[in-house]
């Protein structure tokens, strides 16, 4: 591990290197300092939750593989995995949380039932380690989700019920936002959709577009919760009709005034997510990201930096867009150390950032300005082999999380001595 004075010092050339293309690497890590990452509970144990009976994960669009031990089995193991999570990546972030991760205690809850008492607890151990909550509605893993169809169901009784229960987790995320004094955002996705054939498309969307009409009746504030709508390419079992498609969502949402939430892996793999950003922001305030990574399909690999993150993080620098898009980690990995998982994708996301931050933007744009566009590839390419690394690990460094690889070493402690014991 290079120690404190090997760091600066590789800083202090780095900041150098960078100035002489009129970057400040100071400006550069203020800015990524005060950006929020969201980190996903469900990678902590396999999207299982703390239902009783407890959910059995099936079809939806959903699908976990792997089983490495030492897996969360309680609330209070997950927590503890996530501070451990936490204590390795820098910067101030947030959780977000499922609908069934809820304290349910030894009584059956169903899901059209739960309220804010049974998140008290997420809401004060959030308040003691100084996070704020987002939330989201959970429409799987549920007898009543297991005909592929929720808020789109032909049957009425199936309707209200999932309508009941995310109009009550509109109503949780309100509360967690009000005591936490942050914005909480409520992102809603749904599985519906048909394996096969369907000819009931324009049914429905019209059933689906009734049900969120009346999901969203009640009107809260922003300053304590936002409403976003998730949209999805195909999923398992729906893999030739989904109801709550891009272009459904993209209407509704700009009709309704909600925000959009899109995800690395919902789209097709040779779609650019990073083009969508500047051109939603132009008819959106707000924009709800969530970082994963799809291998073929959604297959909800764990974030890494890849081309595909990098363009992401850009688009959102060049879009000067840092204060309205939001960002959430949105992948589950049965297959490895799943506290290292959360923080390779944290950091992978961070560095894609702090990336964006150091690009040389305003001598690129007067490269374009002039039309030189062999200059802008030229200094485009000579950026990538630019001393990120170093700027990087001096970050951690003042974050007071272990730089470079270096923290590699602390999960493998806390599987020893902590994740190996859990039978």
């Amino acid at each position: 591990m290079m120690n404190e004075a090997k760091i600066t010092r590789a800083y202090e050339l780095a900041h150098e290197r960078y100035g002489a293309l009129g970057v400040d690497t100071g400006k550069a890590l203020d800015s990524l300092a005060t950006v929020p990452l969201s980190l996903h509970c469900w990678q902590g144990d396999d999207v299982g939750g703390f239902e009783r009976p407890a959910a059995a994960l099936s079809g939806g669009g959903l699908q976990v593989t792997g089983s490495y031990p030492g897996k969360a089995r309680t609330v209070d193991e997950l927590r503890l995995d996530l501070q451990e999570a936490y204590s390795l990546i820098p910067g101030r972030h947030r959780l977000n949380l499922h609908a069934m991760y809820g304290e349910f205690g030894s009584t059956p809850v169903d899901r059209d039932e739960i309220s804010a008492d049974h998140f008290k607890g997420w809401i004060e151990w959030a308040r003691g380690n100084a996070l704020k909550l987002d939330f989201n509605a959970t429409c799987f893993s549920h007898p009543k989700a297991s005909l592929g169809y929720t808020l789109s169901s032909r049957d009425k009784s199936i309707r209200k019920f999932w309508i009941d229960h995310v109009t009550r987790c509109r109503e949780i995320s309100s509360v967690m936002g009000r005591d936490l004094q942050s914005p909480c955002i409520h992102n809603l996705w749904i599985p519906d959709g048909s394996k096969d054939t369907s000819l009931d498309r324009s049914l429905r969307r019209a059933l689906l577009t009734e049900s969120l009409d009346a999901i969203y009746e009640t009107n809260y504030k922003p300053a304590e919760m936002k409403d976003s709508v998730e949209s999805k390419l195909f999923g398992i079992g729906s893999e030739s009709f989904v109801v709550g498609s891009h272009e459904f969502y993209f209407g509704y949402a700009l009709s309704r005034k909600k925000m959009l939430c899109l995800d690395m892996g919902h789209f097709h793999p040779t779609e650019s997510l990073a083009d969508k950003v500047s051109a939603i922001l132009q008819f959106f305030d707000e924009l709800l990201l969530h970082v994963s990574r799809g291998v073929r399909w959604d297959s909800d690999h764990v974030a890494i930096l890849n081309d595909d993150l990098q363009a992401l993080a850009q688009e959102i620098v060049r879009s000067n867009a840092l204060g309205r898009v939001h960002l959430a980690l949105d992948f589950f990995d049965a297959s490895i150390n799943r506290v290292g998982a959360w923080v390779i994708g944290a950091r992978s996301a961070l560095k894609a950032l702090l990336g964006a931050l150091l690009e040389p933007t305003e001598k690129l744009r007067g490269f374009e300005r002039d039309g030189n566009y062999f200059a802008r590839l030229a200094l485009l390419e000579e950026a990538k082999t630019l001393p990120a690394g170093s700027v990087w690990d001096y970050f951690c460094l003042k974050m007071n999380v272990p730089p470079s690889e270096s923290w590699m070493n602390e999960v493998d402690r806390y599987e020893k001595e902590v994740l190996s014991k859990r039978i």
